[in-house]
């Protein structure tokens, strides 16, 4: 293991939005890249006011904001300026990635295609992120987890007794699809350094058409490989059941007989197994099947009366698989989460723990301790100065409105 991280040294530039785009940057921050985070003047990424949102825990500190936009510095350009266009260029000269998700009309009227960027720096790598992808009748429309990933691809039909769709988490598929986007720059033929070498070309990082031209598939089809039983099923037969209704599942008294015999036993403390194996009602999988709400009806309470302590120890020691339905309230401490470093220390004093980097390399060492999100635009002075920018230069900028 070197005492490097894989990343160092590189300098990302993150003009993303929300979720999906910034979190790519993160974990690359978090294996050692410089990440600059550039956002447009007035409130910013709009992400910052997510902790706001009613479907988010309600809490003094925005954790949604620190947890996605860590260790990154931020800077404000109004890329509509000519100026500030002049500045993103040069900026683009120094960097070795740019991860951008703005929605297709915005990136061509900004001038943020990988063609328009492209020739800035010949050995830049442009990853894109979008809801739809970026060909198709809706390549263009805007998408977010309720729409392009959650609605789109199926999940929500799953509708509870009422016929209601069922309720989703925040950022379900922005996550994922975030952490599918960090590269390795050596994988894709450009060096770490950033000295560039003859020959050497951009490249797009976004469903493969060529070699060295990929595009982000989208959230929808990321959402068809998370949901890939159900979506296969419907491939393969048109008149598969739609919507799937929600079902309350109890502890079914297993798969076949060997299974049932097992929990059967586990349940033996009030008697209640050995009743359960001679009911006529649950002897096939056909007749639990037939019978499921009767079988939630007698296991519900037996299933409420011992601790999850004992009915973890009687599980575990009859070989059942089972499950803890967790409270979110309760992972900071989850000793297994601790354990394998899902949960991690954080630098920050109002928020002490965090998620860590969804992965791990080997070859590697522990990723950067978390620490806090940017302020808007807090970086801004010191990233211009490293470009050469003036003080005088930097003032007259602002004053045109370039850094809004």
């Amino acid at each position: 293991m070197s005492g490097h991280l894989p990343l160092e040294g590189l300098r990302v530039l993150d003009l993303a939005s929300f979720i999906a785009g910034p979190v790519a940057t993160t974990v690359m921050g978090d294996y050692g890249a410089e990440v600059i985070k550039i956002e447009p003047p007035g409130e910013g990424d709009p992400q910052r006011k997510l902790g706001q949102a009613h479907s988010v825990p309600q809490h003094p500190v925005n954790f949604c904001w620190h947890m996605t936009n860590r260790n990154k510095r931020a800077i404000v350009l109004d890329l509509k300026h000519a100026q500030g266009r002049a500045v993103f260029e040069r900026l683009a000269g120094t960097a070795d990635v740019m991860v951008v998700n703005f929605p297709l009309k915005v990136r061509t009227r900004l001038r943020m295609r990988y063609e328009d960027v492209a020739p800035i720096n010949p050995r830049l790598i442009y990853a894109s992120m979008t809801g739809y992808g970026e060909a198709g009748p809706d390549a263009e429309q805007p998408g977010f987890d309720s729409t392009a990933f959650f609605a789109r691809s199926g999940p929500a039909r799953r509708a509870d007794a009422r016929g209601r769709p069922a309720r989703l988490l925040v950022a379900g598929a922005g996550r994922p699809d975030g952490r599918h986007e960090p590269v390795r720059r050596h994988r894709h033929g450009a060096p770490a350094s950033r000295a560039h070498r003859p020959g050497q070309r951009s490249q797009h990082l976004a469903p493969c058409r060529r070699p060295v031209v990929q595009r982000h598939p989208g959230a929808g089809r990321a959402a068809r490989r998370l949901c890939g039983a159900a979506a296969a099923a419907h491939q393969a037969a048109e008149r598969a059941r739609q919507p799937v209704p929600h079902v309350r599942r109890p502890l079914d008294p297993a798969h076949h007989r060997a299974r049932g015999q097992a929990l059967a036993r586990a349940l033996q403390g009030d008697g209640s197994g050995s009743t359960l194996l001679k009911d006529p009602r649950f002897q096939t999988t056909d007749d639990r099947r037939a019978h499921a709400p009767e079988l939630a009806a007698i296991l519900d309470p037996v299933i409420r009366c011992p601790s999850r302590p004992e009915w973890r120890k009687r599980l575990r020691h009859h070989e059942i698989t089972f499950g803890l339905l967790g409270v979110l309230r309760d992972v900071p401490h989850d000793h297994q989460a601790v354990a394998n470093g899902a949960v991690v220390e954080s630098r920050q004093h109002d928020m002490p723990r965090t998620l860590s980097a969804p992965i791990r390399m080997s070859f590697a060492p522990e990723p950067v301790t978390p620490g806090r999100g940017p302020g808007h635009g807090e970086h801004t002075d010191d990233v211009l100065s490293e470009l050469g920018y003036s003080p005088a230069e930097i003032d007259a900028l602002r004053t045109a409105g370039a850094l809004g």
